[in-house]
């Protein structure tokens, strides 16, 4: 017995007291790389951690799209990686909200090629180990251009006039036009920029106005597909329908096996003499701030940049930072990756500095509304500094939180009181004791009910009392709600204010709502009839569009309008009327909102139906019927009244449902025009992931769509209650 009690006192002593060796820390390696990157990247680690047993590394590999959020959430509270892989271009935003540690200035840095080196730096230190650099180039069909690459923008058009006449159908260039990222090189080409001497936005120069002129009159001409994306543009190329795509190294994925092409660098502008200048991006590997290993952390960095560059310029392609790794003699470098580094020699890096993140929404969105014709290039410009300025507006003062800690204390002692009279005046606390076993069955779904839904709820609102800037949360009252409830940015007409876009979702959710019901009650009649055949059949085919995730029919409804290519167009065609640009106007966005959604929402309303259709008795219409009763009366007077009971319930979930459908305007419209189809939950999601992390406005905003759908359900329940 006393040897037991020793041997587990000495197991509860803790390992560096009792002499044992401490357990190794474990390096956290976080990226988002798949693929060959990702193979070379596990091959580096593998090779460190032999040279290093005493820091085993943990790889885990984070989805591209929530890689950033999952770092400025995960690491200040300490759950992030040690070491991450990303690209530099939000390093400033990272390194002013403390989330990346500075590297030591002792290091080679003349090793790495001085843009890459460049793009790590931030007010004079650098912050990350240089590992790739890729920036866009141009593809080009040797077999379907028929001629020299063109050097200049004039020899481009040439080109694609002759092109125009020989391959009637086919496109000369295309890339993804109505991204700002990919028309940047010809901002630069054109002698115009996005940043000013001090570093502010400034995109209303009359150099930017032309390069947009530039791609508007290469698309009105033919020579550029209209509206194209990334998949369609890789059909296009391997399909031999496009000569040259402006890409960057991932194209390199989605080609055809057997498809020749070349890369090269853009061309020049012919106008200015200037090149067609991409911007640069460097992907780096940085060490947290909040690493308990940085000794570690900063040796498995520096490793993946330095050591591990030969083996990522192989296996992987990458285009490596490390100047000394491209001298290889025992291994051939793919041809493809140098001329890949031979075509960013004119890149320039992409400007790490915080405001950056607050460009690319408005300057797309001006982008794109001037190839579709609604907006001219200058008008364009303009109103995306106007956006920019907006999404750049100091943040709202810090107010005393005295006062809301009172009032808070004063409702917590008033909810005790009232609920202390309550148990006492209903004798409460007897019956519960009395039905405990109940309670004790309730207890594990409260406690889950409170965790995932009352928590959170309690904590947006909370955060919709403050302002978020760089990692900081700043105490600001009411003000969020002032801003958002006054309109003080926008104009309560203009799309982007509260009120607009309170009465599109509104109005997007009666219409779909309607639609929904209309059509759903008058497929469950007509399915009801015994007449009609294949009743089972139907009913089936009719819940497919229910049964499919909403992001999936959004997407294919998306490829369905669009203006070149789309199903809707081409049927309109035939009919021999004119295409429609489905997103260039608010009426015709929202109808191809409106009628994704209603191919998602009338089964539903469907199957409600012709549920509650079992439980109408068949004599009440056949009475009703031998009397001399219309069908529409029949309906009116006798089945839509039996039918409110379950409809009721249903219409009310499903305006819940629709007025916070992200999914389908996100996807489909994702706002166009100019954020006019935005519905309050989608602005939220704007407000706070593409205009700098506004984390306090977007939970005013969910808070205000809470009490819209509080009052609308309690609306709804009276309602409900009186018609029964």
């Amino acid at each position: 017995m006393l040897m037991a009690l020793v041997f587990a006192a000495l197991l509860a002593v803790p390992p560096g007291v009792r002499g044992d060796a401490p357990a190794p820390a474990t390096l956290r390696l976080w990226h988002s790389y798949r693929g060959a990157e990702r193979d070379a990247v596990e091959r580096v680690v593998a090779e460190f951690a032999r040279i290093h047993p005493e820091w085993p590394v943990e790889l885990l590999a984070v989805p591209y799209e929530a890689f950033a959020n999952k770092l400025t959430s995960a690491i200040p509270r300490g759950n992030g990686p040690d070491v991450f892989i990303a690209a530099h271009e939000r390093l400033g935003d990272w390194v002013e909200s403390g989330l990346i540690a500075g590297l030591p200035e002792g290091d080679p840095w003349s090793g790495f090629f001085p843009a890459t080196v460049e793009a790590v730096t931030w007010k004079g230190r650098q912050f990350g180990y240089p590992l790739a650099f890729k920036s866009l180039a141009l593809f080009v069909r040797d077999d379907v251009l028929g001629g020299p690459v063109p050097g200049d923008t004039d020899s481009l058009q040439a080109a694609c006039r002759r092109m125009a006449a020989g391959r009637p159908g086919n496109f000369c260039i295309a890339w993804e036009a109505g991204s700002f990222y990919h028309h940047a090189p010809w901002v630069f080409g054109f002698g115009g920029g996005i940043l000013d001497k001090d570093g502010k936005p400034r995109l209303d120069r009359p150099e930017n106005a032309a390069s947009v002129a530039f791609v508007t009159g290469l698309t009105k001409d033919g020579h550029m597909p209209q509206e194209p994306t990334s998949a369609l543009i890789t059909q296009l190329f391997n399909e031999g329908r496009v000569a040259m795509a402006v890409n960057g190294p991932w194209f390199l994925g989605e080609l055809a096996p057997g498809v020749k092409y070349s890369v090269h660098p853009l061309p020049r502008v012919s106008s200015t003499g200037l090149p067609a200048t991409p911007f640069l991006t460097v992907d780096a590997a940085m060490v947290s701030s909040k690493s308990t290993v940085p000794e570690a952390a900063g040796a498995l960095a520096r490793f993946l940049a330095v050591e591990g560059a030969a083996p990522r310029l192989v296996d992987a392609r990458q285009v490596v930072a490390l100047a000394s790794a491209w001298d290889l003699t025992d291994v051939a470098v793919d041809p493809i990756v140098v001329q890949f580094r031979e075509a960013a020699a004119a890149a320039i890096p992409m400007p790490n500095v915080p405001v950056m993140r607050a460009v690319w929404e408005p300057a797309s969105q001006a982008l794109r509304a001037a190839l579709r014709g609604a907006a001219e290039p200058e008008a364009a410009m303009e109103s995306a500094m106007q956006r920019i300025e907006i999404a750049t507006r100091p943040r709202p003062a810090a107010a005393n939180p005295l006062f809301a800690l009172a009032g808070l204390a004063i409702l917590g002692i008033a909810a005790l009181v009232w609920a202390a009279r309550r148990f006492r005046r209903d004798d409460t606390w007897s019956r519960m004791r009395a039905s405990s076993h109940a309670y004790a069955f309730l207890a594990p779904a409260a406690v889950a009910t409170g965790v995932l839904v009352f928590v959170p709820f309690a904590v947006g609102t909370g955060v919709a009392f403050f302002s978020h800037h760089q990692g900081e949360f700043t105490y600001v009252g009411l003000a969020n709600f002032i801003n958002i409830l006054g309109s003080t940015d926008y104009a309560v007409t203009e799309p982007l204010s509260f009120w607009f876009t309170l009465g599109v979702t509104v109005m997007w959710t009666v219409v779909n709502v309607f639609m929904h019901v209309s059509i759903g009650v008058a497929l469950a009649l007509v399915l009801r009839r015994p007449w009609m055949k294949l009743r089972g059949v139907y009913r089936v085919l009719l819940i497919v569009p229910w049964a499919v995730p909403s992001y999936i029919t959004a997407l294919i409804w998306k490829g369905m309008f669009h203006k070149q290519f789309g199903a809707v167009n081409g049927l309109l065609v035939w009919l021999g009327l004119e295409p429609v640009s489905w997103f260039s106007h608010f009426w015709t966005s929202f109808a191809a909102n409106v009628a994704t959604n209603t191919w998602l929402g009338f089964p539903f309303m469907m199957v409600v139906t012709l549920g509650a259709l079992q439980s109408i008795p068949g004599e009440l219409e056949e009475a009703a019927e031998m009397d001399g009763a219309t069908a529409v009366q029949r309906f009116f007077s006798i089945t839509l009244p039996l039918l409110k009971p379950a409809l009721l319930p249903a219409i009310v979930l499903g305006g819940v449902w629709t007025f916070n459908m992200f999914n389908i305007i996100f996807l489909v419209s994702g706002g166009e025009p100019g954020g006019s189809t935005e519905i309050l939950i989608s602005e939220a999601y704007r407000w706070a992931f593409s205009r700098q992390e506004q984390y306090g406005y977007a939970a005013a905003y969910a808070t205000l769509i809470f009490l819209f759908l509080l009052a609308w359900s309690l609306a709804a329940g009276r309602l409900q209650r009186r018609t029964a």
